[in-house]
């Protein structure tokens, strides 16, 4: 099978990047179901790039319906060791202007507990670290990336994610600022989650098109207002992919590599076979 070292997911909007070379397409089927569509992998500034369209081509999957371990175990098995994240963003704060671009640093996880957030389990006890749910690395190459592309760029910030697929309420969204959260999307989570346990670098480009719904003198969100100022965001989320892509390293530092090294609690021998050939890929360095 063809094999990638970056993963891209594109989120509302994103559904193909021009520009790709050599190009492949693979349908992956994985223990956790199929991915939300079949993976392009293709040559790009240089490095060759596995895409995958979060919500499925033709955007046919909601954030609640998204099938992340597939999406995340498919890219792992295809050798992905770094994923760049595109997810369009409401703003809750007003100097996060619509059409901004944003890398943000922390996560506020507002689901609902119905997204499968873990490839363990059955047996399979494991606790990985996630204060930093954001690869610093990967962040902080997008962010030099970024400043050379787009007119505003901001390096941090707090995204909440919400459940939907409706948008927040006011008392919501008053909520989340008086919580000092700066960003609201559906889609970051599980993903950062199982990319961690998956030992794969995560980030995010957040693609501010509006200011969700607590803004006095600004319109409330809207599919046709996210629909609009993404056209305008996705053309330049292209370019920084272009533009990042040179400047990642071929060999990673970051301790995402190693999450699950301390990660495992439970006893090896009581492990079912069954269990351990569920998450080989994921574990074969550990057990």
């Amino acid at each position: 099978m063809a094999q990638a070292q970056i993963g891209v997911i594109g989120g509302s909007g994103l559904y193909q990047i021009e520009g790709l070379t050599e190009i492949e397409e693979v349908d992956i089927t994985t223990p956790f179901g199929n991915p939300s569509d079949a993976i392009t992998i293709g040559t790009l500034s240089g490095q060759r790039v596995a895409f995958l369209p979060r919500h499925g081509r033709g955007h046919r999957l909601s954030p609640s319906e998204l099938p992340a371990r597939a999406n995340i175990y498919a890219l792992k098995s295809l050798g992905v060791q770094s994923i760049i994240s595109v997810s369009a963003v409401g703003s809750l704060k007003e100097e996060f202007r619509p059409l901004d671009l944003v890398i943000p640093d922390q996560l506020l996880d507002r689901t609902k507990g119905i997204r499968p957030a873990t490839f363990f389990g059955n047996g399979l006890v494991v606790h990985v670290a996630f204060a930093e749910p954001f690869c610093s690395e990967l962040s902080k190459a997008l962010y030099t990336a970024a400043q050379g592309v787009a007119p505003r760029v901001h390096c941090g910030g707090t995204l909440v994610v919400m459940e939907g697929p409706q948008f927040s309420t006011k008392a919501e969204s008053f909520f989340y600022r008086q919580l000092r959260a700066d960003l609201i999307g559906m889609t970051a989570l599980p993903e950062a989650k199982l990319a961690r346990e998956a030992e794969i670098c995560y980030a995010t480009i957040a693609l501010v098109t509006d200011y969700d719904c607590w803004h006095e003198a600004e319109e409330s969100v809207t599919v046709e207002l996210v629909i609009q100022n993404l056209l305008r965001n996705v053309e330049t989320a292209k370019k920084l992919l272009a533009a990042a892509l040179p400047q990642l390293a071929t060999e990673r530092t970051c301790g995402c590599q190693s999450a699950l090294k301390d990660a495992i609690i439970t006893q090896r021998d009581l492990i079912s076979a069954e269990t351990k050939k569920r998450v080989e890929l994921l574990t074969n360095k550990y057990i």
